[in-house]
């Protein structure tokens, strides 16, 4: 009979393991696909250099320099990404100290009452015991090794999680400063066309005034002076909510920011060129993925392992003796040595139904994996598009203005020389004040265009090589 219980024992085992590997199946084929080259035509001047690091320089201004090193030393999201990657730190070596061996020291006195066997009659007895423990757990199948490459995996998706919060700090601090130039160059533009509207609105008063014109034109140029008033407190609230929109990003207290370059001095940086396979080794986000597939392959092995034996040796040894001051004197040497071999025999399915969890998740990360590079891929594209589409309309708001402010002159002139009413002058001022504003706008879209696909391409950061997926 001896001989039949681990002839059983094996058959249930070896039924456990293949009923597993039949059921758990390889991950899904990848419908992955990288492109040879990019779709969108790579915007000119584009450089073959490394996107660097710190790709903020490239705009040659101190003050969005200093604002970005400060978001990325004192932003609170930062603040909290640095502080899960300690957590997960922890968790990993807590991981690991499951396969070291463990010492424990136990001491339990005791007093008790008992019925002697021998006379019948109850009696008191003292028991002092001391002893140390130690147990270890051969990996025999490799399980313990897997929970621990498991939580390694996962910091390291942590940490990739923690570049991708700070190129996505940097990213936002550029393009919220770029766009508070922006409101700047527009607020002083304002004022400009303010102080123009103004002349023309007394010079209108003074000509109704005098007989010259009528008061048609005159309350004409009075609206046109009152639009260019409306919009100067509009562009000082947006001003001010961007600027404390820019103390959060940057760690402070909602306050002012400092200015560097004049909207018309910043000039984008180089287009970083490359191939689409050059965001799988820049983008913190695709590296974060790898890691989440790598964490769930591993996490899946050693939950599968749980069909299997474990192998578990203990050692204790220690002194007892009956009265206390025995048991440094003369103790009772006590010590016991023991292997347990533990196989799971039916757990009504509780093991598979978690390694079928494990492999469903395993999968959902590898799918995870290729929306997560799909959508690099379409963000890039996007990025190189936008900054060739928005260089055209740059040229085609230069010919637009230059026509607007030769029709200006010529309307001007005709209405100096009474050739013309007043509204036609109001008309090609519309016109020139419309062709500046969107000039202003598009060259802040333009370096903010520049800012999108810096991050896109993974603003120079650079992921450790892929690990192998098991």
């Amino acid at each position: 009979m001896r001989a039949v219980v681990p002839v059983l024992v094996a058959g249930t085992v070896a039924a456990a393991l293949a009923g597993c590997a039949a059921k758990v199946g390889a991950p899904p084929a990848s419908q992955l696909q990288v492109p040879a080259q990019w779709r969108a035509p790579i915007p000119e001047g584009a450089t073959a250099l490394p996107v660097d690091a710190q790709w903020w320089q490239g705009f040659g201004d101190p003050a969005l320099a200093a604002l970005v090193t400060a978001a990325l030393a004192n932003n609170g999201d930062l603040r909290l990404a640095r502080e899960r990657i300690e957590d997960y730190r922890a968790r990993v070596r807590a991981a690991a100290a499951a396969q070291q061996p463990t010492l424990s020291f136990d001491t339990s006195p005791a007093r008790a009452r008992a019925l002697s066997p021998a006379t019948g009659r109850p009696y008191v007895a003292n028991a002092f015991q001391a002893e140390f423990q130690a147990a270890y757990e051969i990996d025999v199948w490799g399980r313990l090794a897997n929970a621990t490459e498991a939580a390694a995996a996962t910091l390291r998706g942590e940490q990739a999680s923690l570049d991708a919060v700070a190129l996505s700090i940097a990213a936002n601090v550029a393009t919220g400063y770029l766009n508070l130039r922006g409101l700047d160059a527009q607020l002083e533009l304002a004022r400009a066309t303010l102080q123009l509207r103004e002349r023309s609105r007394d010079l209108a008063r003074r000509q109704f005034e005098v007989g010259y014109s009528s008061r048609l034109e005159w309350l004409q140029a009075q609206a046109e002076y009152d639009t260019a008033a409306e919009q100067v407190p509009q562009l000082q609230r947006q001003i001010f909510e961007q600027e404390n929109a820019l103390s959060l990003l940057a760690g402070a207290s909602p306050g002012a920011i400092a200015r560097g370059k004049a909207l018309a001095e910043l000039v984008p940086p180089p287009v970083p060129a490359g191939l689409p396979s050059d965001l799988l080794r820049r983008r913190p986000d695709i590296a974060r993925a790898e890691q989440a597939i790598a964490a769930a392959s591993a996490q899946l092995a050693a939950t599968r392992d749980q069909l299997l034996p474990t192998f578990r040796l203990t050692a204790a040894g220690g002194i007892q003796s009956t009265e206390l001051s025995d048991l440094l004197h003369g103790p009772t040497r006590l010590w016991r040595l023991a292997g347990t071999l533990v196989a799971p025999l039916y757990d009504g399915g509780r093991v598979q139904a978690a390694t079928d969890s494990a492999a469903a998740q395993r999968n959902q990360a590898l799918i995870a994996y290729e929306n997560t590079v799909r959508q690099a891929f379409a963000e890039t594209e996007n990025g190189l598009d936008a900054i060739t589409r928005l260089r055209e309309q740059v040229v085609q708001n230069d010919a637009r203005r230059a026509t607007a402010a030769e029709t200006l002159r010529i309307a001007h002139n005709r209405y100096a020389n009474g050739y013309a009413a007043y509204l036609e002058e109001l008309d090609a001022q519309r016109s020139l004040y419309a062709a500046d504003v969107a000039r202003l706008q598009l060259h802040a879209r333009l370096l903010a265009a520049s800012v999108d696909l810096y991050r896109a391409m993974g603003g120079g950061w650079t992921a450790p090589p892929s690990p192998s997926l098991r």
